[in-house]
Formats: C-alpha cells, structure tokens, sequence
C-alpha cells in the first residue's frame, strides 16, 4: 500500500480578507477524499495549508513521512476555491514543485486545474485528476502501484505520456454519497482551528456537506467539478456526522456548505425530526434559493432544526438582469422569502452581483432600493466574475486579457467591458455598504429613542456619524461617474 500526503491550495493568509474575518475552515473535500483513501489501505497524512504561511512549509513534512505521492486536492465544497484565484494557483504550482523535488509522485484535483490541466502539467504535476476525485484516485494509485505507465484506461484524468498530453474520457459522478466514509477529521488539528474561533467569535464552527452539486443553470455559475448533477446524503448519516462533531470537537455552529441545502423534497422535515429525535444543540447557516425556500414547510422546518442564517442569491433587484443572468427566480420571491424567513427567526443574508452585461444605472438603483427596503441582516457585494465552462464566460472571453483570475476574494477587478468602468464598480462597492451600514445604524437610533432603558448597540447607532457624510460623498461621485459614460 502506498504513502499518501494529502493538502490543497488556500492559505487563508494569502487572502487577506478572509484572514482577517477570521472564520477559517478545514479542507472538507480534501479529508473526505483521505478517509476514502485511508478505507482503501493506504498510509495518509495530511498538510493543511489553511493556517500556514506559505508552501515552504510543507518540505519538513515531506522529509519526515517521505510519501509515495504528494495529492494536491482542493476542497471543492468552499466556494473561495471555486474563485480559482491566482494566489492559490502559484501556491499550487509551487507545491507540485517542491513535490517533484522530494521524490513524490503529484497529483492535482481542484476546479481551477479541471479547467487549465496544462498549465499544472506544465509546472511540476504528473496526473490531473478532472471533475470528482475520489474513485479517479483510487484507480490512479492502484494502477501506478503496479508499475503501470499508461494511464489511459482511467476516466477523469489528464497527464502526459511521451511530452503528448492525454485527456481521458469523462467519469460520472458518484451517486450513493452514504457509501463515502466520514471525512478524516482526525487529520485536523482542530484545537488551532477551535483557538481562532473561541477568540475572534466566542464560539466554535465546523463545516460539513450534504449534497453535491446543483441542478440550476444560472449562466455565470462554473460546475467543474459535479456539472449539473445534484446527489444528496441521506439525513441519517449527515445527523451522525453532526452528532459526532458536536461530542468529539465541541462545536456549536456549522456552516453547511452545499450550493443548494436540502433541495430533495421531504429532505429537510426528516431532517429537522432527526435532529430534535436526537437532541442536538447546535446552529447552522446555509445557502438557499429563494424560489425554493417558498416551497411547503421549507422555512420552518429549517428554523426547526436549527437554522440561524441563510444566504440567498439575490444578485440583483431588476429582473431585466436576473433573466439575463438565467437564474430563474424573481424579485417578487426574494421579498417574500425575506419576509418569511424573518418572521420564522431566521437571519438573510444577500449576495449582490453588480456589472452583469446589459445592466444599466437604473439596475443598479433597484437592487440598491430592494436591499434598503428589506435590510437583510448581511450582504456580500461582487462584480460579476467570468469562469471557464460557462455561458457567462463565453460572452465575454473575448475581451479578457492578462487577467482572467482575481488574485484573492477582495480583488473585484472588473475583467471585461461593463456598463461603466473599472472605478465606478470599485466605488459602488463602497457606497452600497455605505448606504446599507447608514440605515442599520439609523434604525438602531430609532430603536434607542423607542425603548430608552433597554441596552442597544451603541457603536453601531454611533457610526451614523460617518456614514451619512460618506454615502452621500460616494453617492455624488457615482453620479458624476454615469454621467461621463452618458456624455
């Protein structure tokens, strides 16, 4: 059996945004696809790059294992990954190198090399695992213990064979996800994990999958790695996962990472009854469509088991754009999905998408009008950013240049021609958390002045005093900014 050292591409430090939130998570994807790989016999440890400084770091644990095979496996579940930024890319390719030069044979599974498998191949790696990873990895492995050379009778895969690069045919994704071992939480070193949460937040998350992938076709979404197929746990065995989090590690928060939770019908009521059959305390954000959050009881059995916040994808307040975006939804349902979900308790949270093609100045004062009209209790603002593999991207392909990728999660450089330019997009990604942050804190002055002699947020009532002069600052400048685009 062989000597397998996993890790991924995303060091949190190399994201300066998401190193300050300090909300750091383990490589879900990576310590799934080692438990599959330590059921199968073999010798695994794990490098997880999250809470180091940098690849070097890795050579002392390769010195000290001496592994047969160096697997760079991204964790497919994290949607920073999906961004395919280039600080993770270099940082990839350099711990293919420092791989190679330690005697390992490397292999690569991520969304960013499924789309540019030449340029790893290029940089040190010697197989390319394309799309799912799990089985595509067991045949690898089995097949080069062997001593086989010629790896083209393994589906998922692109390496080279004699300076020609070889790209296998498709491998279907898995189906039967209960037939997946737990992941390989062993393999963390949760207290350092725990250590960042207790003192940044007071409490402690974990994160964990219930499905993979997703069946909507909103046409700037990359689907690299699952396509369009969407294969679900069963709730049983994602309730003993929970179960065993919560008495093993002490964690109390989960961030459920699917890109759609509990779309199968039924799915979400088993799973609320498990949950309070079992007892279990804990709190949970997810991702929802707002169209299905509507449907039957979703909202509040969700609420029922536990759910404390959910982001949806509102992107936009015109429906001239979220039908340009194919997303498939409407306005209309993102209030009333607000609404409910407030009523029942539980937080929203939006995620806005400004500079979609075709969206005009009026676009963008309705998604500011709908947000200031339903507060939602966070938002996440991003320019639309164009990924290999999808309708997006083939739109605009051809006006990328030298960038193509953002170099971390705050980059939000503007890659193709939008409406108005790159300054403008820079600076209403300002004002709208300007304007957002303003009434936040006016309602809270509205709430000290109702109820005097209970405690408030003070601070927050108190940054009034610099939003309202900024907001309008930003506000004038974009003005002036539509108006030498008009002129």
């Amino acid at each position: 059996m062989a000597r397998i050292l996993f890790t991924h591409s995303y060091f949190y430090r190399f994201d300066p945004k998401q190193w300050k939130a300090q909300m750091p998570y383990p490589p879900y994807g990576t310590i799934q696809a080692a438990a599959v790989m330590r059921e199968a016999g073999h010798e695994v440890q794990l490098f997880d790059t999250n809470l180091h400084h940098g690849p070097e770091e890795i050579v002392p644990e390769l010195e000290d294992f001496k592994p047969d095979y160096l697997v760079v496996y991204d964790d497919g579940f994290n949607y920073l990954t999906k961004m395919c930024l280039t600080n993770m890319r270099e940082a990839a390719f350099r711990l293919a190198q420092i791989g190679r030069e330690e005697g390992c044979t490397v292999l690569v599974s991520s969304s960013d090399s499924t789309d540019h498998f030449e340029e790893y191949l290029d940089e040190g790696a010697d197989f390319i695992i394309l799309g799912e990873g799990e089985v595509t990895l067991q045949e690898i492995i089995a097949a080069l213990d062997t001593g086989e050379k010629d790896l083209s009778f393994v589906p998922g895969l692109a390496f080279r064979l004699q300076s020609e690069t070889v790209h296998t045919d498709k491998r279907p994704v898995l189906r039967e996800l209960d037939g997946l071992p737990m992941p390989a939480w062993d393999l963390v070193d949760i207290p350092a994990y725990r250590d960042i949460w207790m003192r940044a937040h007071g409490y402690f998350s974990l994160n964990m999958a219930t499905t993979r992938g997703c069946p909507f076709k909103c046409n700037w979404c990359a689907k690299p790695i699952y396509g369009n197929r969407y294969n679900v746990r069963s709730p049983e065995r994602v309730v003993e996962e929970l179960a065993y989090l919560i008495e093993t590690y002490g964690a109390s928060y989960f961030w459920m990472c699917d890109d759609i939770f509990g779309l199968k019908p039924g799915w979400v009521q088993r799973f609320r009854d498990l949950v309070l059959e079992r007892g279990l305390k804990f709190r949970y954000k997810m991702q929802g469509r707002v169209d299905l959050l509507l449907e039957d009881d979703a909202i509040e059995a969700l609420a029922a088991s536990g759910l404390d916040t959910v982001w949806v994808g509102a992107e936009s307040g015109s429906q001239k754009v979220l039908d340009a975006m194919d997303k498939g939804t409407r306005v209309e349902q993102i209030r009333e999905a607000t609404h409910r979900l407030k009523y029942h308790g539980v937080k929203v949270a939006f995620f806005l998408q400004f500079g979609y093609p075709g969206e005009t100045a009026e676009d963008i004062r309705k998604t500011i009008a709908l947000v200031l009209e339903l507060m939602p209790d966070d938002i996440g603002v991003s320019v639309s950013y164009p990924l290999p593999g999808t309708g997006f991207y083939e739109k605009v392909k051809g006006q990328l240049s030298h960038k193509a990728n953002w170099a971390d999660s705050d980059d939000l450089a503007m890659m193709y021609r939008g409406t108005f330019g790159p300054d403008y997009y820079r600076r209403l990604h300002r004002y709208v958390h300007k304007v957002y942050r303003r009434k936040q804190a006016l309602q809270q002055i509205r709430q000290i002045i109702r109820t005097p002699l209970r405690p408030h947020h003070w601070k927050k009532a108190l940054s009034a005093g610099y939003y309202l002069p900024m907001a309008e600052v930003d506000r004038w400048r974009l003005r002036n900014l539509e108006k030498e685009v008009a002129t």
